[in-house]
């Protein structure tokens, strides 16, 4: 009796596994996952007070550094999304602090 059979490619994923990995480790590119959002909050957050602009201006941009190396080396979706997450946070906390102080406003001069 003949059967069906259906072929499943490797490649092809379910559209509802939006954050489906490769099933392999990814030490790196997970550490800098969480090390942009988490500096991306940060400086988000930290951005939302004028006396705080040095720290939301620093992680700020030590974050879109972290993020966009951690898009250069990102295997899956679930990092790219989540790193993007972190690099929009970043760059909104380092820009507001730039705006009400920069890296060095109050330090040097």
């Amino acid at each position: 009796m003949a059967q069906a059979f259906q072929r499943h490619p490797r490649h092809h994923r379910h559209p509802s596994s939006l954050f489906a990995t490769d099933g392999k480790p990814h030490p790196l590119q997970d550490t800098l996952m969480a090390v942009t959002l988490a500096l991306g909050v940060l400086s988000f957050v930290t951005a939302q007070f004028h006396s705080l602009h040095l720290v939301a201006s620093w992680s700020g941009l030590i974050g879109i550094i972290t993020g966009a190396y951690g898009q250069f080396i990102s295997e899956t979706t679930r990092e790219r999304t989540f790193l993007i997450i972190g690099l929009g946070a970043s760059a909104v906390g380092f820009f507001l602090g730039m705006a009400r102080g920069g890296l060095f406003g109050g330090v040097i001069g």
